[in-house]
């Protein structure tokens, strides 16, 4: 009579399984995954390099359940600026288009890129890779592009230049131009990179620009972002189709701010420092140069609501 119950309740369990297997799944996925996961939040700031800003395309968030394709792009801005290796979330029951999103998101690299610029340079990536089930069980995995051995000689130089360069009575404006100064005055413009895509120098980073003296756009705007964060002036990085520079909020507007055209390549090889792409708006930096300019403004608002405001 034991065996006969026993087997009554086995039977009985693999039955409740098998007819309400999506249920179980889904409650534990919800109610027990999801909050063991969703305590990685807590990390979010535990990185040293961490940002928490906001900006008119993408926001920081403490969702990581999204319910529309809005807030889906924030927890990728939010994982991606926390410095994160790798962070699972889950979608919401309401959000039907949920993996759809994801899919079109994470397979679309001009706008993750567009995203990366609003991210603190020590946490921005070199590959990101998104895995996902049909259960809504969404993980983000990030390599970043500087590593901690680069990232600690960065860190001495800017300590370096800093108290060679800048002084208490510094306002921003001077910051930045000592800053600007500087870099292009330590730094060449790598044209065998550019132009013939040959590596000597790892110039499309910070690294390249300050410890090795050679830098393309990506270098000279990584540089300037670091200072920029470092004196804890709002800015973001800008990019159009083959060309990167800075943005930076100062003088209670936003300005464009491009090293690398400052730094022009001269037929003879003598150093320029030239101030055309110094803090200008964008009419004045279209009036200068348009086809490398050119940029997303549904993506850089804050560019767009300056121009017509």
């Amino acid at each position: 009579m034991k065996k006969i119950l026993v087997l009554l309740i086995i039977v009985g369990i693999f039955t409740v399984s098998v007819l309400y297997r999506d249920e179980i799944s889904d409650f534990l996925n919800k109610n027990v995954i999801e909050k063991l996961e969703n305590k990685k939040s807590d990390k979010l700031k535990n990185n040293t390099y961490a940002n928490d800003k906001d900006y008119k395309f993408v926001q920081t968030t403490k969702d990581f359940t999204p319910k529309n394709k809005k807030e889906l792009l924030n927890i990728y801005y939010t994982v991606m600026a926390s410095g994160m290796n790798e962070f699972t979330f889950y979608c919401s029951n309401d959000y039907d288009d949920c993996i759809e999103d994801v899919d079109y998101i994470s397979n679309n690299q001009k706008l993750l890129s567009h995203v990366n610029n609003f991210v603190p340079v020590f946490n921005a990536f070199k590959n990101i890779e998104t895995n996902f089930d049909n259960r809504g069980k969404v993980t983000i995995t990030i390599k970043h592009l500087y590593d901690d051995k680069k990232i600690d000689a960065i860190n001495k130089k800017i300590d370096e230049i800093t108290k060679e360069i800048i002084t208490p009575d510094m306002n921003d404006e001077a910051k930045i131009k000592a800053v600007h100064d500087y870099i292009i005055n330590h730094t060449k413009y790598d044209k065998d990179k550019s132009d013939n895509n040959i590596t000597n120098y790892d110039s499309n980073t910070a690294y390249g620009a300050l410890i090795e003296g050679y830098a393309i756009c990506g270098g000279y705007a990584d540089s300037m972002k670091l200072f920029l964060d470092k004196f804890g002036i709002p800015n973001f990085k800008i990019t159009s189709e083959n060309h990167i520079w800075n943005v930076v909020y100062v003088n209670n507007d936003w300005y464009n701010l491009d090293l690398t055209w400052d730094d022009p390549v001269t037929s003879t090889g003598e150093d320029v420092l030239d101030y055309s792409y110094f803090l200008i708006t964008t009419d004045e930096l279209f009036d200068l140069e348009k086809e490398q300019h050119i940029f997303d403004d549904d993506i850089y608002l804050e560019l767009k609501e300056k121009e017509h405001s």
